[in-house]
């Protein structure tokens, strides 16, 4: 009986690990919220092909979903907690999405932003040192030779465990703050004549004035956004690794990069063979609603429905905006099924249903759907380019400035500001999307274009991290320009040299008509002398 549970065992093994050739380990540095959305989709494809994929990860985490069972594992790690910290933090992060970043320019958002996040450094630097100074997790985690290291940098240190255990490691983002850790760590080429600065709004088809204001913002981004994170990091790196090091240094030694964009969302720009884009990798076809909300839908007729979503951040808002809200939504024929935990408007019409929890991807990819209202997150813009469906977008924070900008430059979107618009605002906008056929239309054209791929997003993910793991890594795709400095790699060097050479030949032919003006004029003086 033993016997034949234990052939039983290497058979389901066996099984587990044809789908990829080889069954490896995988660990995992992740980030919590919907960055955690994105990764876990990857995570849990790998572990049905039969890989063994660990998360290193703390038990006060918010969407990471340590607490239930599922084919991941989860390696937890004791972090001093303080609780009101915590929510303190939330909350500032909450008055910078609603309060502060609507006033501000999408730049200066950027850099109040930035500032949020190096107030964080303390809190990762915590969790951190529980991991690398940690001598037996840190022996066991050595033991267990993984293969490939998974990380998403926006929670720095992922890249220093890599290090540290010497397993290749590959990185997995959506952007970084002004497209930083891409552009100086990956070396993303991104000429700024036609390659935007992330985060601030702007498209590949700039204005003289824009152009200038590009290159500018490209600088302030480089070396003043950059260093105060990237200074506070190099000391701590230095020490754990025994040598002088940065974070850049460290993040510049991945793999592969999976950047979660694609052509249907991104500009064209130039990439890089060792940068693989897979942006939509957590869309999916929908499926059937609750039985109750499908009725709700159904009720609509003709008209349809509108989805409503802030994200899983903003679950709340003023109520003075939320009545506003409500009484734009009360306006129109179509039935609004609005993602809020707050108190109810007193504005909210008939046609509006309030839930703590939608299935957004379900309803977008509902027939009777018009029109989704979103804060500009990227799971929930590429589940709407998934299905086709025009937006209007009210950005707050992060990345969402930027992407709603890609959508209105491909006719996809309207913007509203929260924190200015009124309810004639958001119902001219939401007007503007459901009857003007252009919007639908060139939705549809992003979802052509994003269904139309030699592989889908997630099998191109899967496939660039086993590829990792098969060949020890990818360094024959690593670019020669990671080995040199900054001004060999913008050719300074060869323009100084050159220039020199130029100076020289010049000071020599100027020197020669000199000295032969000069002789020429004493002869002649002393011609007339004679």
């Amino acid at each position: 009986m033993v016997s034949v549970k234990w052939a039983s065992s290497v058979l389901l093994l066996q099984l587990c690990c044809a789908g990829c050739g080889f069954c490896g380990k995988v660990l995992v540095w992740p980030c919590d919220m919907s960055h955690w959305l994105n990764i876990k989709v990857i995570l849990e494809a790998l572990a049905e092909r039969g890989h063994e994929v660990t998360v290193l990860t703390h038990p006060h985490t918010l969407l990471i979903d340590h607490w239930n069972p599922s084919a991941l594992k989860f390696e937890m790690v004791d972090v001093p907690f303080d609780k009101e910290n915590a929510e303190k933090k939330n909350a500032e992060f909450q008055n910078l999405a609603l309060n502060v970043s609507p006033l501000l320019s999408p730049w200066k958002s950027v850099i109040k932003l930035s500032d949020f996040f190096s107030g964080l450094n303390d809190d990762f630097k915590l969790f951190c040192e529980s991991v690398i100074y940690n001598q037996t997790l840190m022996k066991k985690l050595q033991e267990t030779n993984y293969d490939v290291m998974l990380i998403d940098p926006v929670t720095p240190c992922g890249e220093l465990v890599a290090e540290l255990l010497a397993v290749p490691f590959v990185i997995t983002l959506r952007v970084s703050i002004g497209g930083n850790m891409e552009r100086n760590c990956g070396k993303l080429p991104s000429p700024p004549s036609y390659v935007p600065v992330t985060m601030v709004g702007l498209t590949d088809k700039m204005t003289f004035l824009e152009r200038v204001k590009n290159a500018m913002l490209l600088v302030v981004f480089n070396f003043w956004i950059q260093d105060g994170d990237f200074h506070f990091w190099r000391q701590f790196y230095s020490e754990a690794l025994g040598r002088p090091t940065t974070l850049c240094e460290t993040l510049a030694k991945a793999e592969i990069w999976l950047i979660q964009t694609y052509w249907d969302f991104e500009f064209p720009r130039p990439y890089l063979p060792n940068i693989e884009f897979v942006g939509g990798l957590h869309c999916k076809p929908a499926k059937p609603l609750p039985k109750e909300m499908e009725e709700f839908v159904q009720s609509s007729g003709e008209d349809g429905i509108v989805v409503f979503s802030l994200g899983s951040v903003i679950d709340n808002l003023p109520e003075e905006k939320a009545d506003l809200i409500a009484s734009a939504l009360a306006q129109i024929p179509q039935k609004v099924l609005w993602k809020f935990k707050g108190k109810k408007p007193a504005t909210l019409g008939a046609n509006t249903r309030i839930y703590d929890w939608i299935p957004q991807n379900d309803l977008l990819g509902h027939p009777k759907t018009k029109a989704f209202i979103t804060h500009g997150g990227m799971n929930g813009i590429y589940e709407a380019i998934y299905h086709g469906v025009p937006m209007v977008g009210v950005p707050l924070v992060n990345d969402q400035h930027d992407n709603i900008a890609h959508m209105k430059a491909k006719g996809v979107a309207v913007e509203v500001n929260l924190h200015t618009m009124t309810s004639a605002d958001l119902l001219s906008a939401l007007r503007t999307v459901i009857n003007d056929p252009s919007y639908k239309e060139n939705a549809m054209k992003l979802s052509r274009i994003h269904h139309d791929q030699p592989m889908k997003p997630l099998d191109r993910a899967v496939f660039w991290v086993e590829f990792v793991m098969r060949h020890k890594g990818a360094k024959h795709l690593r670019p020669a320009v990671h080995d040199l400095s900054w001004f060999q790699a913008h050719s300074l060097d060869v323009i100084g040299f050159l220039l020199a050479c130029v100076a020289a030949v010049i000071i020599f032919v100027t020197k020669c008509l000199l000295f032969y003006c000069q002789q020429f004029g004493n002869t002649g003086k002393k011609k007339k002398k004679e």
